[in-house]
């Protein structure tokens, strides 16, 4: 469906690394501090605005000693533990910070069965010098709670070619205080004797790997030797605790993929017999029967892969079998996905990862790969009867809005099929990652008897969207995105998926766009397309679009921006120069006097006012984008790291952010169309702007920024014009890098849009909003509590509140009180703290307004058990409210 994720490589930093950020961070002398700086970390609350999924996933890890525990890991938007209870993902990663990016990039997981309390992360994005640090091996003794990192004397490549093999990081099953790592660029085989917290190379292993995608790529991105990829251990060859004797290690080397150790590492040997001319995926060991499994194909992945194999390798005898579904000349695709049925071990499953169409393939042996099935067949081509049903109503736009003919379907059983798990300790679950999502069924077996079984989503909670533009308009829907690899949504419910992202048409990603402030009915998008026009237009707030056509030479989407009433458009794209046009961008005029490649933004008052921004110069249009000139505005920064909003409501205001460490890097305003410009003191650096509604009691919009101040990495918020800053996030929720997009909601104070680069469109509000929207109601209040769900250690409750009286309420503020011992984990549809056994849930904004007779449903899970947990009373703004 998509293949661009492999552009992440040099887009997953589209509004990053091309746009100028984010940059190798050096010390910088501190400029003078702000009238008041203050760190105010958890007086936020912190969700995403729901996607769920949008990238890829090329790991999914079940511990082996504890049921319902499993792990995802993503390539570049950090790592999930399942929440078996809610079925949903929980993010382990979001505090890595600013200058440890890159450590959002995961290689590899492990879940320590011993101690299922342990869990691992091999970290780094890159491997050439897009990362400029180092990678890293992560340890947690809480199941990623909290982590402490050992950093590593090389580069780690979570979002480099052959991401999908593995697991590269493994943890001994009788010693667990043994790991092993396997790594990149010829570093070869590393060990960890004490937990992960030090390492050193096993220097016996023999062969550090030579396959490269692309020898001749002078990036250093496809050509890098992905090195050893995958380590398997026998756990019959052990006793608990001493470590476990036969050790199989996957190499990336088509004539010596795989190696075995008899001796707990001491040694190595090459598999005598083995296969030549693949690369072994992965490789995974039924060790009750005696049966290592191998998924091979001819190139490393995740996108490509012409020809493959599956072989079975008796560890007693040394004998290979090919046990391949098809012959070697009726593949088109490699093997990777792979897995073994724990409770019936001679189950066997394989995906054709590389098959893109068209479909991916799933094969199925339940006689240890003597005989196979498959997930869909043809039956008079073009026509294919399916085993499977595919359900995706809770992630609608998994089908992309496609109509495709047969043989293709939508939605797709995947693409980039190179993570494929059966539960342990149940074989009705399964789950495989893809470019886009997480699929799994609790119906598996029935594939056995014949019997159709339902595919879904199983991906709630994992958001892995990189974001390169945000737009909040003041009226419509409060949230439009501009994504990598899935274009982008509407959000009309910040709480719920969207139906579908943009289509008529569909960029595979969305690189800029903008409303007409006075006429947010009017927006514009551009981005990155296959074929066809790079821009679209919208009447009706985003919701339906029309391609309009390209000036000559477009490559790439660039930036683009609507006059402030829409009735005029200025496009800087790839490729060609900047250019302007009045209505639907039908016909395009060439600006004069601004270089190509510049960023352009409008005014958001004056209609006719358009601003660029190109290698340290500021540019002003007047005459609605036809022709520039170059302010003399001086001091600003030298490269093109910059992105610059100005204010609504006031004509000629700017905020710019940006810059680098080797030059001026910084917050600047100017209040005379870009006239000059005035650093704001004390800020050391900033990457992003934006404004949101105005504070009670002040007239000037909210700023926000991602930046360092007072020599703190964090998201920013000034109410005061920029007079003085307050840090709204804290170290726990940072999400790497979020230097391409920021801003407010300019109809709800505090609210603030947070672009990252793979966790998603993060979004927070103040726990308390101090007036203004924030809650008063009046009136009567009615209150129905259900337990919905129990497990042991938790439980699952919906309330339901109702405005009883005669007078609208603008906000809404409930409470009421827990036992002791009950704990609110998750809440939705509103934001909420817990102090003791006293709670407090909010309005989550787009719910705050309710009517007369009107009710607004929220919902949450707690830790504690169920019983006695029903609360006696609740009181809404201090008013006591009826209980049914």
């Amino acid at each position: 469906m998509r293949r661009t994720r492999v552009l992440t490589a040099v887009l997953a930093l589209a509004a990053g690394l091309l746009a100028g950020g984010p940059p190798a961070l050096a010390a910088d002398a501190p400029s003078p501090a702000p009238a008041s700086v203050s760190q105010a970390a958890g007086t936020y609350t912190w969700r995403n605005a729901r996607i769920d999924g949008g990238g890829f996933v090329p790991g999914i890890v079940f511990n082996r000693g504890e049921a319902d525990l499993a792990y995802a890991r993503t390539d570049i938007g950090g790592a999930y533990r399942w929440q078996d209870s809610t079925g949903s993902w929980i993010p382990l990663l979001d505090s890595v910070g600013w200058d440890d990016w890159g450590h959002t990039g995961v290689v590899s997981i492990a879940s320590d069965a011993v101690d299922p309390d342990r869990v691992y992360a091999a970290v780094g994005t890159y491997t050439n010098d897009w990362d400029p640090g180092n990678g890293a091996v992560m340890r947690s003794a809480d199941r990623g709670e909290s982590w402490r990192k050992t950093a590593l004397p090389f580069k780690l490549g979570g979002n480099m070619p052959g991401r999908g093999m593995g697991e590269r990081l493994a943890v001994d099953p009788h010693d667990n205080d043994v790991l092993y790592l396997g790594t990149p660029s010829g570093h070869g085989l590393w060990r960890s004797t004490d937990a992960g917290v030090t390492w050193a190379e096993v220097t016996s292993f023999p062969n550090p790997g030579n396959y490269a995608e692309d020898p001749d790529d002078e990036s250093g991105y496809a050509s890098d030797n992905q090195g050893v990829v995958w380590v398997t251990f026998d756990e019959s060859t052990g006793t608990p605790g001493s470590p476990t004797r036969t050790v199989y290690v996957g190499v990336a080397d088509k004539e010596n993929a795989v190696y075995r150790s008899a001796d707990a590492g001491a040694t190595w040997e090459r598999l005598a017999g083995q296969p030549t001319g693949y690369l072994a995926h992965k490789g995974v060991l039924d060790a009750e029967n005696g049966r290592l499994y191998l998924a091979y194909s001819d190139t490393g992945g995740p996108y490509d892969g012409g020809s493959g194999r599956l072989y079975r390798y008796a560890t007693a005898t040394g004998t290979w079998t090919d046990i391949s579904p098809a012959a070697e000349a009726d593949t088109y695709f490699g093997f990777s996905g792979l897995t073994v049925d724990r409770q019936n071990p001679g189950t066997v499953m394989a995906t054709a990862y590389s098959s893109w169409w068209p479909d991916t393939q799933i094969f199925r042996s339940t006689d240890s790969g003597a005989t196979w099935t498959q997930a869909w067949r043809y039956t008079a081509y073009p026509e294919r009867e399916n085993r499977y049903v595919m359900d995706v109503s809770s992630s609608p736009w998994l089908t992309w809005g496609a109509n495709p003919a047969p043989p293709e379907q939508t939605p797709k059983l995947g693409w980039m099929t190179e993570a494929l798990e059966i539960d342990p300790f149940d074989p009705d679950r399964m789950m495989y990652g893809t470019g886009a999502t997480i699929y799994g069924t609790e119906e598996l077996t029935n594939w056995d008897d014949d019997a159709s079984f339902t595919i879904r989503p199983m991906v709630r909670g994992l958001e892995e969207t990189a974001v390169l533009d945000l737009a909040s308009p003041p009226s419509g829907a409060p949230l439009l995105s501009a994504l990598g690899d899935v274009g982008g949504f509407r959000h009309t419910n910040l709480d719920e998926v969207p139906s579908m992202m943009f289509t008529g048409p569909n960029f595979t990603s969305t690189t800029s766009l903008d409303f007409a402030e006075s006429d947010p009915d009017t927006v514009v998008r551009v981005g990155h397309v296959d074929s066809g026009p790079h821009v679209a237009f919208s009447t009706d707030n985003g919701d339906d679009w029309s391609a309009g056509t390209d000036p000559a030479g477009v490559s790439g989407g660039g930036t683009v921006a609507a006059s402030a009433d829409g009735g005029r458009f200025v496009w800087s794209p790839e490729g060609a120069g900047v250019h302007h046009t009045t209505g639907p961008g039908a016909s395009w005029s060439a600006s004069e006097g601004i270089p190509a490649g510049a960023v352009v933004e409008s005014d958001r008052e004056d209609p006719g006012a358009f601003y660029g921004f190109k290698s340290g110069r500021f540019y002003v249009s007047r005459d609605g984008g036809a022709t520039f000139e170059a302010s003399p505005a001086t001091g600003l920064p030298a490269g093109d790291s910059v992105r610059f909003k100005a204010l609504p409501g006031t004509a000629g205001e700017i905020w710019l952010a940006g810059g680098a460490a080797d030059g001026p890097y910084g917050l600047w305003h100017s209040t005379d169309f870009g006239e000059t410009f005035t650093k704001v003191p004390g800020v050391d650096e900033a990457d992003t702007v934006g404004f949101g509604k105005a504070a009670p009691g002040s007239s000037y919009r909210t700023l926000f920024t991602s930046a360092r101040i007072d020599g703190v990495r964090g998201i920013y918020r000034s109410t005061d014009a920029g007079a003085s800053w307050v840090r709204v996030n804290d170290d726990a929720h940072q999400w790497g890098w979020t230097g391409a997009a920021i801003t407010g909601d300019p109809r709800v104070f505090g609210r603030v849009y947070v672009a990252t680069n793979g966790r998603g469109v993060i979004y927070g509000d103040p726990a308390d909003p101090g007036g203004g929207t924030g809650p008063d109601p009046s009136g009567a209040c009615e209150v129905t509590y259900r337990t919905a769900n129990a497990w042991g250690d938790g439980f699952q409750a919906e309330v339901r509140l109702t405005n009883t009286g005669t007078t609208a309420w603008d906000g809404w503020s409930l409470t009421w009180t827990f036992p002791d011992g009950r704990r609110i984990t998750h809440l939705w549809n509103g934001t909420h703290t817990q102090s003791g056994t006293s709670v407090t849930v909010r309005d989550a904004g787009w719910n705050g307004a309710v009517a007369p007779g009107a009710s607004v449903a929220l919902g949450f899970t707690a830790s504690g058990p169920a019983a006695e947990a029903t609360p006696s009373a609740f009181a809404l703004d201090g008013r006591t409210c009826t209980v049914r």
